[in-house]
C-alpha cells in the first residue's frame, strides 16, 4: 500500500487529488497539510512514502518544506505540484531531491500512473516529460563539467551506459532493450550509482550526465 500526504492551501484541490487517488486499491491518502510547516509535521507523524506538495504556499512555501523532509533519516518521495510547467522554482526543487513534479491539470490515470512510478523509484511522471524537463533546465546546472565528469567517473562503464541513457528519458523497460539487460539489473545499476554520487533520484543523474556531457 503506498501512504500517500497531500499538501495544498487550496482545500478543494486536497479535495480533489484525494477523491482522485484514494479508489486505487494500492493507495491511502495518511493525511492533508495546508502548508509546508503542517507538512513536516504530518510527514513525521503518518510516513508516507509519496508526498505531493503544492509550490507555492503562504507561510512555509513547498521549497522550504521540500529540503526539510529531505534532510531527515527515511526522507518520503516528494512530488512538487504546479500550474505552470515552466515555473521558475522547478529546477530548485529537482536539485533539491524532489522525486519530479506534476501540472495540477494532469489527468487522473496519469496522477495515479506517477504516484505508483515515484512510489516504486522509477521516472518522475513518463520518460518523454522526464527529458524535456531535463532539456529545458539543463542550461540552469552548475556549468561545470568538468567537476561532474569527475563525479561520474566513480561508476563502472555499464552503470555510466545506463546513466547515459536515463539522461535520455529512457524508462528502465527501454533501457533494458536497448542495453539488454533486464529492468530488473537496470534498476539495480540505476540504485547503485544514485548510492555512489550520494544523489536522491534519477533525475538529479539525469542532470549531471546532461553537465557532464554524456548526453
Amino acid at each position: 500500500m503506498i501512504r500517500v500526504l497531500i499538501v495544498d492551501d487550496e482545500a478543494l484541490v486536497r479535495a480533489g487529488l484525494r477523491m482522485i487517488l484514494e479508489p486505487a486499491e494500492d493507495m491511502e491518502v495518511v493525511a492533508e497539510a495546508s502548508d509546508g510547516s503542517e507538512a513536516v509535521t504530518a510527514a513525521a507523524e503518518y510516513r508516507p512514502d509519496v508526498v505531493l506538495m503544492d509550490v507555492r504556499m503562504p507561510g512555509m512555501d513547498g521549497l522550504t518544506a521540500l529540503k526539510e523532509l529531505r534532510r531527515r533519516p527515511g526522507a518520503p518521495s516528494v512530488i512538487m505540484l504546479t500550474t505552470f510547467d515552466l515555473d521558475d522554482y522547478v529546477h530548485t526543487a529537482l536539485r533539491n531531491g524532489a522525486a519530479g513534479f506534476l501540472l495540477k491539470d494532469t489527468s487522473p490515470r496519469d496522477l495515479a500512473a506517477a504516484v505508483r512510478a515515484i512510489a516504486a523509484g522509477s521516472a518522475m511522471l513518463t520518460p518523454r516529460i522526464t527529458k524535456r524537463l531535463i532539456d529545458t533546465f539543463a542550461g540552469l546546472g552548475s556549468g561545470d563539467s568538468a567537476k561532474a565528469r569527475e563525479r561520474l567517473a566513480v561508476l563502472t562503464g555499464r552503470e555510466q551506459d545506463v546513466v547515459r541513457a536515463v539522461a535520455r528519458g529512457l524508462s528502465n523497460a527501454e533501457i533494458g532493450r536497448e542495453l539488454s539487460m533486464s529492468e530488473g539489473t537496470v534498476k539495480a545499476h540505476v540504485s547503485r550509482a544514485l548510492s555512489k554520487l550520494g544523489l536522491s533520484n534519477r533525475v538529479q543523474v539525469a542532470l549531471l550526465a546532461r553537465d557532464a556531457g554524456m548526453s
